[in-house]
């Protein structure tokens, strides 16, 4: 981490103070690592493809959980995926969602995800039943998965489901794997039993921070507080990749400490918009009706269109699926979730 070459004085007195350096080193880091937003990474390939499901089969994972098996409704195989791969679920017209997949890549019979209950979309998916028709495009992959001999797994919730197929395969290719799963309190985490048993047939050879074993659930009730970056990434295997999958303030954290201890490298997804930070204020104008929006340093056009054009398509919120871009007047075509320039809509 590189400091500030001349740190706050805090008396004038022109005595540098050491601490206070390396404090605003840590902040400078954070913010940038919040900064951070799914329009870096690389685009997510688009894949042309309905597919026409059935749910085959209701489950409840965990409190406010679902897991739905589903599968092709001539009973065809499904497209191929890898871990970390999602589809686009439709559980009725107009309404699309990403849920990863977190059921078993080699079983081309099904697909499964687990939906946690939080909105719109998840009532939706809540609300089916089994037999019912959905649609499905994809899967797609905006969290691949790299072959490596170790991997620490981190996940906060319904986070868990890309990791689980991670693990999976960990543990089948022989990877030394550690991982750390956080939530509420146990009665919420969907995949407990599913875990148990992974980790008793590929129990860890060798002692670690972890007390030698492969799987460390952490609920919030057990130890009071959500667990810091350092504490998540304790045990992981010296220079191994970290998959970090949860909450926004979970992923800075583990991203944040492990820049600070040079871990190996960090892949993480969220299932939430990243917060916006040292964001400007902008106005977008909406040409076919003439109102101009004012866009706060801390809000997206697309929380202001939600407001004041009903109906607006969106999905993701990170930028990568591509169900909230609109046309500008130029002919060009921008994702409001992530757009943070003045622009000129066709709408």
């Amino acid at each position: 981490m590189t400091l500030p070459t001349r740190p706050l004085r805090l008396d004038g007195s022109g005595r540098t103070d050491r601490a206070m350096a390396s404090l605003i080193g840590v902040v400078a880091l954070y913010r940038r690592l919040s900064g951070m937003s799914g329009r870096r990474r690389p685009p997510v390939a688009t894949v042309a493809r309905d597919l026409p499901l059935v749910v085959d089969e209701v489950r409840r994972e965990a409190d406010g959980v679902a897991g739905l098996r589903l599968v092709h409704e001539r009973g065809a195989p499904l497209p191929r995926w890898r871990p970390g791969a999602h589809i686009d679920l439709s559980p009725r017209p107009g309404l699309v969602r990403q849920y990863s997949l977190c059921g078993d890549p080699a079983d081309r019979s099904a697909y499964r995800v687990g939906v946690r209950s939080l909105g719109e979309g998840s009532a939706a998916v809540h609300a089916l039943e089994k037999g019912a028709r959905v649609t499905a495009r994809g899967p797609r992959n905006a969290f691949p998965f790299v072959a490596s001999p170790a991997y620490l797994f981190v996940a906060g919730g319904i986070g868990i489901t890309p990791i689980l197929p991670m693990v999976r395969q960990a543990a089948a290719a022989g990877a030394d794997w550690r991982l750390v799963y956080t939530g509420r309190d146990e009665a919420s985490m969907p995949f407990l039993e599913e875990l148990s048993r992974i980790e008793a047939l590929f129990p860890a050879e060798r002692s670690s921070a972890l007390s030698g074993d492969r799987v460390w659930i952490r609920p919030d009730t057990t130890y009071g507080i959500p667990a810091s970056g350092a504490e998540l990434l304790e045990g992981a295997p010296e220079g191994a990749p970290i998959y970090c999958c949860g909450p926004a303030p979970m992923i800075v954290g583990v991203r944040t400490d492990a820049a600070l201890r040079a871990s190996g490298p960090v892949f993480f997804e969220r299932f939430s918009p990243p917060p916006i930070v040292g964001g400007e204020p902008f106005r977008v104008a909406l040409a076919r009706s003439g109102r101009v929006l004012d866009v706060p340093a801390d809000r997206t056009t697309l929380d202001l269109l939600r407001e004041t054009v009903p109906g607006i398509a969106y999905s993701c919120r990170q930028g990568f699926c591509g169900t909230c871009e609109v046309p500008t007047v130029t002919g060009d075509r921008v994702r409001i979730c992530v757009e943070r320039e003045p622009v000129s809509l066709d709408l």
